[in-house]
């Protein structure tokens, strides 16, 4: 097995394209060996309230969200996810936005909020990548 910053990412994002583009930058550069990936904030958080207490579940050390998806967005996913964000951090889940707002009011309230590790503008770079993985 190669090796690799992480083990396992995951990647809450309606866009296909950038999802795609995304994964073969993760994979091109063995940035990781797994990647989760669902379409809105609903199945990711159904995975998340399933697997966290489940010791023997490998969980995604990142997360890389999105905040404008249908069905649950990443703000509904941020408020939903917050009784276990002591559990996500015991388990050192890294929290990335990557959003293409340039709004400093949304940017500043994504920062300022508990889980979120970094914020990430789009499009994302290898660069970007490597930071949140490591930092």
């Amino acid at each position: 097995m190669e090796k690799t910053l992480v083990r396992k990412v995951c990647i809450i994002d309606d866009d296909r394209l950038y999802v795609s583009l995304v994964t073969m930058m993760i994979k091109k550069n063995s940035f990781a060996n797994e990647l989760l990936v669902f379409q809105n904030g609903r199945e990711a958080l159904d995975y998340f309230k399933n697997a966290i207490d489940d010791p023997n579940e490998i969980l995604p050390s990142i997360i890389l969200l999105d905040l404008n998806m249908p069905i649950m967005n990443g703000w509904e996913f941020l408020k939903e996810i917050q009784p276990y964000a002591d559990k996500m951090l015991e388990r050192d889940i890294k929290l990335n936005i990557v959003s293409s707002t340039i709004n400093p009011e949304e940017v500043n309230r994504a920062e300022n909020h508990d889980i979120v590790h970094n914020f990430i503008t789009k499009p994302i770079s290898k660069e970007a990548i490597v930071e949140a993985f490591l930092n």
